[in-house]
């Protein structure tokens, strides 16, 4: 029965929705970055909803992430939970990572990417430099009633994804400078908030945020820990220890969003399988007794720095 309402629902949405592009002019929906969202999905994504999925997602993300937490993903099975992963997920990057995005000055196209991103969506990444960066409301701060702060931390990077925003959200998002996003990406690590880029099939199959996360909001955090789904991937690093700084205080533990640490015998103990490398213990031991280091077997970062000599050996 629950199925049967959530398919009423979506219908009647994507009904409604595409009704107001009918009659654009009037509603004032069909906006010029509306109308470049469209031209950069193609036809092929308008005729099978994906442009109008796109649409209602960018326009309405904190009630859509809302109804995706509470309604819809406590119901999907094993087949639904493998293909929200397939359309929707991030991966994991360290400070580092995060700021060599937004410091990218020239365009990076990538291509076969299955150690960095493994999964079926974002095969290929398109880094424009120096990219456009519009920071916007958390859409999942805003789905809970004691949101950690602040709330604006969503980096949108590259058009038209930025130019979409700014258009449809005026009051909530606001353009950022290369300095104002770094000082930003900062900001948040010392808060203890790990930096995640997103992938979304709805939104051209490309990446095209920089989230902030926290794990108590973050609803990738939910997803994984409370019902077992990877929507993340690791971003290529593992923590390590200095047994000799380590007190045994437990902040690392409080701290770690996978429930990777624990202490035993007054000293950090990592579960390697759990650990991300987000560096978020890096960051929070008072006693620097943690880092995080290179793992090849937890997949190749997204480091365009690194990736830049890879795909374009001349530059």
């Amino acid at each position: 029965m629950i199925w049967i309402i959530i398919a009423i629902v979506i219908a009647v949405i994507f009904i409604t929705t595409l009704a107001f592009w009918l009659i654009g002019e009037r509603w004032h929906l069909l906006r010029p970055s509306t109308w470049a969202m469209l031209r950069a999905n193609g036809l092929r994504r308008i005729f099978n909803l994906s442009a109008i999925h796109g649409y209602i997602y960018g326009r309405w993300t904190i009630k859509y992430l809302g109804i995706l937490r509470n309604l819809i993903y406590p119901r999907l099975g094993t087949r639904g939970m493998r293909w929200l992963r397939n359309s929707y997920h991030g991966k994991v990057l360290t400070q580092e990572n995060a700021e060599s995005i937004i410091l990218l000055n020239h365009d990076i196209p990538l291509q076969d990417l299955e150690q960095i991103i493994p999964y079926t969506l974002a095969r290929e990444i398109v880094l424009t430099g120096p990219p456009d960066v519009v920071v916007s409301e958390c859409g999942c701060r805003n789905n809970r009633r004691e949101a950690c702060q602040p709330t604006q931390v969503c980096m949108v990077v590259g058009k038209p994804f930025t130019d979409f925003i700014l258009e449809h959200h005026p009051s909530s998002s606001r353009r950022l400078t290369q300095v104002e996003a770094i000082e930003l990406l900062r900001k948040e690590h010392e808060r203890g908030h790990m930096h995640t880029a997103w992938f979304k099939d709805a939104l051209i199959d490309r990446f095209y945020v920089i989230c902030n996360c926290c794990k108590c909001c973050c609803l990738g955090v939910e997803f994984m820990m409370k019902y077992g789904n990877p929507v993340m991937a690791s971003s290529g690093y593992i923590a390590q220890l200095d047994e000799n700084l380590c007190k045994g205080c437990g902040i690392c533990v409080n701290a770690c969003p996978f429930n990777a640490l624990s202490i035993k015998d007054q000293i950090s103990i990592l579960d390697w399988d759990k650990c991300m490398g987000c560096g978020i213990c890096e960051v929070m031991c008072p006693n620097n007794a943690r880092s995080v280091v290179l793992e090849e077997r937890k997949g190749t970062p997204l480091d365009v720095r690194l990736l830049v000599g890879k795909e374009n050996p001349s530059q």
